[in-house]
């Protein structure tokens, strides 16, 4: 059940570690390669303030009933995250913390009703204003790993694994035709089926953290065990 103040809570802590994480590189590292294919740290740190930003419009548009677009376009979002990732580091922490108080204004100002109300996001997915907050959490969490600053997936919060391992799972790579058929099962034995509905699925078995390292691109499937020879490719989640 999604509990958006639970979630606008662990969003706070989330941030805090990635902005006191991100104070301890230096300008040169920020030009750096990162864990994202192409990006550097520099993108990174952008690409996570323009998300606050971009998700203040989705709450916006929960709260007044107007559609606001979460990016004006996808050319925008490109450019502005290319753009900010040149920064020196003290104007990337500036705007990480900047855009970080702005999305809290945003969520603070939705009453009981608003946060029911459907948005729209990118792509033309929908949700419930309430389910942003943990959106926000994932990117914050996740991209905290990407930085390839001492934070690895085993160091993500506990509760965040099994909330995202969920949503992963039972919602993200659920029927997907470009999922392989797989049995999701964490070291306690429980079993849950994703990716493409047809064929008998490759049982992956390992730790929530494990499991999700490896669904999410974050690590190459250490400590995951499949039923097949090999692991099956996945797509990226970005």
């Amino acid at each position: 059940m999604t509990d958006h103040v639970l979630d606008m809570a662990s969003v706070a802590d989330a941030t805090d570690r990635l902005i006191a994480a991100a104070g301890k590189l230096d300008d040169a590292a920020l030009h750096q390669p990162c864990g994202l294919p192409g990006w550097s740290r520099g993108h990174v740190l952008a690409h996570i303030a323009r998300n606050a930003d971009a998700l203040v419009n989705v709450l916006t548009s929960a709260h007044t009933g107007e559609h606001v677009p979460m990016y004006t376009s996808a050319e925008a979002r490109d450019r502005d995250i290319e753009e900010g990732s040149a920064r020196p580091l003290a104007a990337q922490l500036e705007d990480l913390t900047a855009s970080a108080t702005r999305f809290n204004h945003a969520a603070a100002l939705l009453t009981p009703d608003q946060w029911q109300r459907t948005v729209e996001l990118r792509n033309g997915v929908t949700d419930v204003a309430a389910r942003v907050p943990f959106r926000r959490l994932a990117e914050v969490e996740l991209h905290l790993v990407d930085l390839d600053a001492g934070y690895a997936v085993g160091d993500l919060p506990a509760g965040f694994v099994d909330a995202y391992l969920d949503y992963v799972v039972g919602e993200r790579f659920a029927g997907r035709a470009d999922v392989p058929a797989l049995l999701v099962s964490t070291n306690d034995g429980e079993g849950r089926r994703t990716g493409r509905a047809e064929g008998d699925p490759v049982t992956v078995s390992g730790s929530p953290a494990a499991l999700l390292g490896w669904l999410t691109g974050r690590t190459d499937g250490t400590g995951v065990q499949p039923s097949g020879p090999r692991l099956p490719a996945l797509p990226p989640l970005g």
